[in-house]
C-alpha cells in the first residue's frame, strides 16, 4: 500500500519553528517530486514548498520564501519542511504529495498523485 505519513505539526506561537516531515511506505520518494500544500479553514488549497526529485530545484510560494525550508532525504525516504518565524496565517493543515510534475506545474496547478492524510499546524499566542 502505498502511502504518505507526515508529522511534526502542533501549536507553536507566533515567530516560533516547527519541522515537517513527510515520510514515504511502500513506495520510494526519490522518483518524485515532493510538495508541501496547507489548507485553512474555509481557504482553498494552496502549494507552499516542492521540491524535484534530485533536489536540484525548489519551488516557495511567496509568503513563506526566507522563512521555510524544503529538504529531502532520500536514505530515509523522507521529504522535510523547515519552517521558521511563523506567523499566525501560516495556521491550517500541513499535507504533502508526491507527483511526477517539476515543482512550478505541482506547487502550482497540479497538485500530486499520492496524498498524505495532513497534519494540523497551529501559530497562536
Amino acid at each position: 500500500q502505498l502511502q504518505l505519513v507526515e508529522s511534526g505539526g502542533g501549536l507553536v506561537q507566533p515567530g516560533g519553528s516547527l519541522r515537517l516531515s513527510c515520510a514515504g511506505s511502500g513506495f520510494t520518494l526519490e522518483h518524485y517530486t515532493i510538495g508541501w500544500f496547507r489548507q485553512a479553514p474555509g481557504k482553498e488549497r494552496e502549494g507552499v514548498s516542492c521540491i524535484s526529485s534530485r533536489a536540484d530545484t525548489t519551488y516557495y510560494e511567496d509568503s513563506v520564501k526566507g522563512r521555510f525550508t524544503i529538504s529531502r532525504d532520500n536514505a530515509k525516504n523522507t521529504v522535510y519542511l523547515q519552517m521558521n518565524s511563523l506567523k499566525p496565517e501560516d495556521t491550517a493543515v500541513y499535507y504533502c504529495a508526491a507527483g511526477g510534475w517539476v515543482v512550478e506545474a505541482m506547487c502550482g496547478v497540479m497538485g500530486g498523485d499520492y496524498w498524505g492524510q495532513g497534519t494540523q499546524v497551529t501559530v497562536s499566542s
